[in-house]
């Protein structure tokens, strides 16, 4: 095993809001990823060569001296060559995730080919393809492998670039001819790595990975990246069924400030369940894993690694200020990625001892609150039994949760029934987290002050959904009684809520009622709540 262990991969990657200033995190600092024993850093898309290469190779003056694009592109490529030069000094690998097809504007234009540029089959799209994998590698040496993704593209910090990739879910038209190119060029003729990333292209349907793995001849150097889970970083959803099969190394993203559960703003502990298996995973066939345990036991020789996101996915807030719940979830999987032999519960416990100074019998009460957290999350947000929609709550913002927002083949009075038992019962648990966080003999004032702000902000919001969850009942039912004492209870909730910046000025940006996004639409939770005060109170 020590040998499987020497050459995985241990990633870790920042990723910044779109359109916004970067995080401020200690994980921007390579030296400390070192010390942490991570061997790459994985640079965010507007972090990525493919946007600051000269494009030379078509023309020497492609980018005019003096142009807007020249200047742009010239500061990029000094930005990410002294991050690159800092990878390097601090002596871990450097990576670099792009979106692909990425083109600047203007070559798409010369070259005429914008209806074109996003088909990967193109015989023109090939050999610029070629051409920007060749001009990243020279322009930047310390570049030690790609990262790239499909089915995606984000321009908020591109503004000279274009993007487009044609039938993202077509493994026959898209994604195995880029993956064959990308193997060929990146692997085979330059000796890098590239990591192919699965996500909402070819994670859902295990016929179709395999048809690409037989596809796609392997390589050392060319692996797949998976998340743990089905669909995105949610609880209530499968262990992925993809992991551990077909003929490719995995590397495994895992979310650790979990974009659809507070981003850090309160206790959640997701990694006992990434490495042990979550207690509401069931098995969908005999020969699927169920945590990373089994997968990294079973098959070793498929285990490329762990790639953490330590911050951000999403959009938006929450923002903390206190990196302590995913610092947590960050160290305990990248040390267990590291030696899969080592239990999660004595990572967890080093941590707690190393990094937090805790005693042993505070390290019990810590370990409960975070196993804890766990527990209220997947009750309060949704249910042990997929009972609601995912996609309800996220990022700063809570959408309805009416019973269009419940799965739909949960909506029997008795899946009702569990799922509202299941919301008492994560404040329950929310308000044992509370006094476990009071009770903690934390080393320093600030850590003590983040971890029970923390912690109320978890209960608080949690009441809020509680209070939402209850009331969509009741509007459905049409109780009119129910419906204004679940308004009595999430105004208190709110009220509660909203004053803990004033006694604790660490806690974290608060989600917000006015909040709209593309996935909630007209669909704002507030909103619904005060037409209802509107018909049902005085």
């Amino acid at each position: 095993m020590k040998n499987e262990n020497e050459k995985r991969l241990i990633l870790n990657m920042v990723h910044h809001n779109p359109g916004e200033a970067p995080y401020e995190s200690i994980y921007n600092d390579p030296e400390f990823l070192k010390r942490r024993g991570y061997n790459g850093e994985v640079f965010f898309l507007f972090e990525s060569p493919l946007l600051a290469i000269s494009w030379e190779t078509v023309d020497p003056n492609f980018f005019p001296t003096g142009s807007a694009e020249k200047k742009w592109m010239d500061a990029k490529r000094a930005a990410i060559l002294k991050k690159h030069d800092a990878c390097r000094r601090a002596g871990i690998d450097v990576y670099a995730q792009g979106d692909l097809v990425l083109l600047p504007t203007k070559l798409i234009e010369r070259e005429q080919i914008r209806d074109v540029f996003g088909d990967p089959r193109h015989p023109r799209v090939q050999e610029l393809l070629k051409i920007q994998i060749a001009e990243t590698f020279d322009q930047f040496p310390a570049l030690d492998g790609l990262v790239v993704r499909i089915g995606e593209t984000y321009l908020h910090d591109a503004p000279f670039h274009s993007g487009a990739i044609h039938d993202k879910w077509s493994a026959a038209e898209t994604i195995i001819p880029l993956a064959q190119l990308l193997r060929e060029e990146v692997c085979a003729r330059r000796n890098k790595k590239l990591i192919f990333r699965t996500w909402l292209s070819f994670d859902r349907n295990l016929e179709t990975y395999l048809n690409i793995s037989a596809a796609v001849e392997p390589h050392p150097d060319f692996i797949f990246a998976v998340k743990h889970c089905e669909n995105d970083f949610h609880r209530a959803t499968a262990f992925s069924e993809i992991i551990g099969k077909g003929r490719h190394p995995q590397l495994i993203e895992v979310q650790c400030a979990r974009e659809y559960e507070g981003k850090g703003a309160y206790p959640n502990y997701v990694m006992n369940g990434v490495i042990e298996g979550f207690e509401e995973h069931v098995k969908t066939a005999p020969e699927n894993f169920n945590s990373l345990r089994e997968f990294a036991g079973e098959t070793p020789e498929m285990f490329a690694g762990i790639w953490t996101w330590c911050r951000g996915g999403g959009w938006d807030g929450p923002y903390i200020s206190n990196e302590l719940w995913t610092d947590l979830n960050a160290y305990v999987v990248s040390q267990w990625g590291q030696n899969p032999a080592q239990s999660e519960a004595e990572i967890f416990n080093r941590y707690a001892a190393g990094e937090l100074k805790l005693n042993a019998t505070d390290i019990q009460k810590f370990r409960r609150l975070c196993l804890l957290s766990a527990a209220a999350v997947v009750r309060g947000r949704n249910s042990t039994f997929g009972d609601m929609e995912v996609w309800w709550t996220r990022d700063q913002g809570i959408a309805w949760p009416g019973v269009e927002m419940w799965a739909e083949a949960n909506k029997s009075p008795e899946a009702i029934r569990r799922n509202l038992k299941q919301k008492d019962e994560s404040v329950e648990i929310w308000k044992e987290i509370v006094a476990l966080a009071e009770e903690i003999q934390w080393a320093d004032a600030a850590t003590k002050e983040f971890a029970i702000a923390s912690s109320l902000y978890g209960l608080h919001l949690y009441e809020i959904y509680r209070a939402l969850i209850y009331m969509a009942d009741a509007s459905t039912r049409g109780d009119a009684n129910d419906i204004r004492r679940r308004i009595c209870a999430y105004d208190d909730a709110w009220a509660a809520y909203q004053k803990l910046p004033e006694t604790y000025p660490s806690c974290a940006t608060l989600y917000t009622k006015e909040y709209d996004c593309h996935i909630f639409n007209d669909n704002n939770a507030d909103k619904k709540v005060e037409q209802l005060r509107m018909r049902y109170t005085p």
